[in-house]
């Protein structure tokens, strides 16, 4: 009898733990919407970076799907949108992408701050015009879509 009470009760806490971890995955954001208010963006020119502060961008990632590491960069006016690679770290995810000419944009998401209800991010992009280089990193925050 304390046999079968073990293992009815081995099999009850397996059970809860199969749902808690159903719910933990369903309870992952699919989307979320960022706001990079302030950075910094250096030109390389004449033998040396020069820094200047940029625009505020804002940033739409939607379908994230963390099991299979994809994501997809919202695009603008109906444009289609970009597919992204998510590379998982613990407490943040880093979403990249790969832009036509061979460029990199990085997109980290961190775990969401209990003060402000917001995920803390950083947006970096690496690419360059007429074969400068150009290199920006904004800091801001995303919401969950």
């Amino acid at each position: 009898m304390h046999i079968k009470t073990t293992v009815a009760g081995f099999c009850a806490l397996v059970a809860a733990f199969a749902v808690s971890e159903a719910r933990a995955e369903s309870a992952e954001p699919k989307g979320f919407s960022c706001n990079f208010a302030s950075g910094t963006t250096w030109t390389f020119d004449n033998g040396a970076f020069n820094s200047e502060k940029p625009e505020p961008i804002d940033i739409e990632i939607i379908d994230v799907d963390l099991d299979a590491q994809t994501a997809k960069l919202a695009g603008e006016g109906g444009k289609p949108a970009g597919a992204l690679k998510i590379v998982r770290a613990i407490n943040a995810n880093h979403f990249l992408e790969v832009v036509n000419e061979g460029f990199l944009n990085l997109t980290t998401i961190y775990d969401t701050d209990p003060a402000s209800g917001t995920h803390p991010a950083v947006h970096s992009r690496h690419f360059g015009v007429l074969g400068q280089p150009v290199v920006a990193q904004y800091v801001g925050t995303c919401t969950e879509k």
